[in-house]
């Protein structure tokens, strides 16, 4: 039977501030003016192909170097076990994009005001 590695993370500071701005990704949309969600995505895209890892994971200690993700780490701790690479991949490769262009589909598809842009 294969044992499976658990990933580790350090709560600190940059943790906390690593899990607010996945909260911002996912409702921001709603609170945030579009231009601001879509360069923060595309910040987080740039990450990912210059550097070909997140830069926060090494700050609060989660080894992202196999295939263990924040979003990863998040879901074993709430005791669902996601497929990691697959996982790593539609984070690394779609989510951020799917996210911006939701928003500037919310935003000028369907007209939406966020909040902070009234």
């Amino acid at each position: 039977m294969k044992e499976e590695v658990t990933s580790h993370a350090t709560v600190n500071t940059v943790f906390i501030v690593h899990f607010i701005l996945v909260i911002i990704a996912w409702v921001g949309p709603f609170v945030f003016p579009w231009y601001l969600m879509v360069l923060g995505y595309a910040v987080v895209v740039g990450q990912f192909l210059y550097y070909k890892r997140c830069l926060m994971n090494g700050a609060h200690g989660l080894d992202d170097s196999g295939d263990h993700t924040f979003y990863s780490h998040l879901f074993e701790k709430i005791g669902f076990n996601p497929n990691r690479k697959k996982l790593k991949d539609f984070v690394r490769g779609y989510l951020y994009v799917i996210l911006a262009v939701f928003t500037i589909i919310l935003n000028f598809g369907i007209g939406f005001q966020p909040l902070l842009s009234r």
